[in-house]
């Protein structure tokens, strides 16, 4: 047998690594310079810009008025100014297409001169505003002939560009729609645009509605949180399921997990803390409002958490903390894994996306003020929020259903696949009061005594959080906690808008030519209780009684992506995005076969993973051990010593059994078709192959099993 493997190796190159690359010290370079050195910001714009052509970009930033052809050319080149000086050679317009990921084409600002000279930069407003990467092998669920394959994508004005460095070089980023020849939306950003605008139109009805004049935009925001598992490259580049799937296939629980909770919010490891610096810096430089860092619950897992922004720049500058994370990890020797659910036995990775809505002249339209019982804009915002929830609880349910995300949701930090809002204890007691006729008071903050005469008395709050619920209200705003870490926010984000967009709709309607306001809004506000209040519960999402009591209620528990994704073509949905213009029918048809594909996708690899690594990994490492066992056992047999052969036996089984679950796997695998048989065949074929190897891992000697181990690569930094 082997003496030393890869893994073993790679421990002993983590033992002795050296710390690499510069040290970030913010006292010489201060985040409040740093913060959008990289971004052509409007900051940078009104420098560099014309004072009548700010005004018209600002113009067309706010309300949407067209840019004319002198403005872009003007725009354009002083972008292109403002990139060269800052190295760039070259331009990219950055989209989001139907695979979550980003894209990017990148061309040259250069152009030979006609002299055939020195090389001129060139970057006109046309340029700026259009261009046309190749739209053929981007996933479209069928919305396009295979033969089409022209697309185009438009430059977003509200979204900054930025520049993006690299080892040798910079780019300028110009974030973009993507769409077909025929106008269809390929991308993210396009619909979650699309229902930015229609939201703000409704809101605005019912902001007029109670007496507002000047009511600027309103604009729906976002924060979402991170969550994400760094281990050594050198495991992650030994582990063929974790760099081909995201996600290890194999693997025994290790001695110790998770269950002494002692990592939660404990001392940031000084590598990691090296990385989350350098994170930090890149992440200032681009304009993302980095502001939390921490230890997350399971060894070797973390979160970062932005501040608030405009939802389609806080979706933006979502898929680009996913690379600075990646990017930067590398740098430091570490992988940065995404995935939903890595490791099995310990918790998964989420993306809280924290939602709400306001503008600059009315402010967070869900802040509850410190009487809410008597705050009726907001609790007219806040009902449109629950009846949106309840109505739509499928769509909701299907635009976080991924193959990763179904290994997450249910498990102890993720939420149930059950749809329910969490108000707190003291709006759901004001929704209670409506439901019986009229909300009359709210309980109040209190007053928090620690029992320590050194310690301050602290403030209160009406009521606790709960972090079982998938859709909770947290203090003023909304936290969608079901999102997937790996997913891209922006399809969240253009669901929740557009499905609010239709319950303000609904309740203007209500008001609007009320001979009495008040008592209009009261009558709605109860219909919406009674009608909706079922999708409300404060208590525990984990429990089995929650389950058996959903059910009662009516609510859909949709428990796995192939129950889940069929919602995206459902009359209702095709019905409500149609209406107010977000997506049509054809394209709501290509995110539910694009998803599906995707799904299956991503199953498939896994099932060809398992196949692979444990036949030509384990089976043979398995089955020489179970040799090396016989052998021993008649050389003792053979020398009068008498020896036990329950290790030989139990080894010598399991070999069998997974010399027979890999082939069961291939049948089940081969024959797979419709999304179910992925779900329910080929997953677990998978995972009866995962449990006979797990057993065999904890027979076999330390020295010859092939894989780095839950222990090693979760404890090991």
């Amino acid at each position: 047998m082997s003496t030393l493997t890869g893994r073993l190796s790679a421990i002993a190159s983590i033992a002795g690594r050296t710390p690499t690359g510069a040290t970030v010290n913010f006292s010489e370079e201060s985040p409040r310079t740093v913060f959008g050195s990289s971004t052509f910001s409007l900051a940078v714009m009104k420098e560099k810009l014309k004072p009548d052509t700010y005004a018209s970009v600002l113009s067309t930033i706010k309300s949407g008025q067209k840019l004319s052809e002198a403005v872009a050319d003007e725009v354009a080149d002083a972008m292109r100014l403002w990139a060269v000086s800052k190295g760039a050679t070259h331009y990219a317009h950055v989209f989001y297409p139907l695979t979550g990921a980003s894209a990017e084409k990148h061309d040259s600002f250069y152009e030979g001169s006609e002299c055939g000279g020195e090389a001129i930069s060139k970057f006109k407003g046309k340029t700026l505003i259009q261009g046309e990467p190749d739209a053929s092998s981007f996933p479209n669920g069928g919305i396009r002939a295979t033969h089409r394959a022209r697309g185009y994508t438009a430059w977003d004005i509200t979204s900054p560009a930025y520049i993006l460095e690299s080892g040798n070089g910079t780019t300028l980023c110009i974030p973009t729609s993507f769409v077909s020849w025929t106008g269809e939306a390929l991308d993210t950003k396009t619909p979650l645009l699309k229902s930015m605008q229609a939201l703000n139109k409704q809101a605005q009805r019912i902001l007029s509605l109670f007496g507002h004049k000047e009511i600027a935009h309103v604009s729906a925001t976002a924060g979402p949180e991170q969550e994400y598992f760094l281990i050594d490259k050198t495991f992650f580049y030994s582990r063929p399921d974790l760099l081909a799937a995201g996600r290890s296939l194999f693997g025994a629980q290790p001695p110790k997990g998770q269950e002494f909770e002692d990592h939660y919010f404990g001392a940031i490891p000084e590598r990691v803390l090296a990385f989350m610096y350098e994170v930090d810096r890149e992440l200032y430089r681009l304009g993302i409002p980095s502001k939390t860092r921490h230890n997350e619950v399971a060894p070797g897992q973390f979160e970062i958490a932005p501040l608030f922004e405009s939802a389609n720049v806080a979706a933006d500058h979502q898929q680009l903390t996913m690379t600075v994370l990646k990017k930067v990890a590398d740098k430091h020797g570490l992988a940065c894994i995404l995935h939903e659910k890595p490791f099995a036995g310990v918790n998964g990775s989420g993306k809280h996306v924290n939602w709400s809505l306001g503008n600059a002249t009315q402010g967070n339209l869900l802040d509850p003020g410190d009487t809410p019982h008597e705050n009726a804009q907001f609790l007219v915002f806040a009902g449109a929020v629950i009846r949106a929830v309840d109505k739509y609880a499928k769509l909701l349910r299907a635009v976080i259903a991924t193959a990763g995300n179904d290994h997450r949701l249910g498990a102890n930090e993720a939420p149930p696949a059950i749809i329910s809002v969490y108000l707190g204890d003291q709006l759901a007691d004001v929704f209670d009061q409506i439901k019986g006729g009229g909300a009359t008071n709210s309980r109040q903050r209190g007053k928090l005594n620690i029992g320590v005469d050194v310690l301050p008395e602290l403030p209160k709050d009406a009521g606790d959080r709960n972090r079982t619920s998938p859709f909770a209200f947290t203090g003023n705003r909304f936290e969608f906690r079901a999102v997937g870490s790996n997913q891209t926010i922006g399809t969240a984000l253009s669901a929740l808008n557009t499905i609010l967009t239709d319950s303000l709709d609904y309740i203007a309607g209500k008001l609007e030519g009320a001979p009495d306001l008040n008592v209009a809004i009261q009558n709605v506000l109860k219909e919406i209780v009674d009608e909706h209040g079922k999708v409300i519960f404060n208590g525990n999402g984990y429990s089995q009684e929650w389950h058996a009591e959903a059910a009662t209620r009516g609510l859909p528990n949709l428990k796995t992506a192939a129950d889940a994704l069929p919602a995206y073509a459902s009359h209702e949905v095709v019905e409500v995005f149609e209406r107010y213009g977000v997506l049509s029918e054809a394209e709501l048809h290509s995110r539910f076969e694009i998803a599906v594909e995707q799904y299956i996708k991503q199953i498939n690899v896994e099932a060809n993973l398992v196949c692979e690594i444990a036949q030509t990994k384990i089976f043979p490492v398995a089955s020489a051990y179970a040799t090396t066992l016989a052998d021993s056992v008649t050389k003792l047999k053979s020398a009068g010593v008498a020896t036990s052969t329950a290790t030989l036996s139990k080894v010598a089984a399991l070999v069998v059994e997974l010399e027979g679950d890999i082939t069961a796997l291939k049948e089940i695998h081969s024959a797979a078709g419709e999304i179910t048989d992925w779900t329910f065949k080929v997953l677990p074929a998978m995972l009866k192959t995962r449990k006979t190897v797990d057993a065999l891992e904890a027979l076999l000697p330390d020295e010859v099993w092939p894989l780095p181990t839950y222990q090693e690569m979760l404890f090991i930094k």
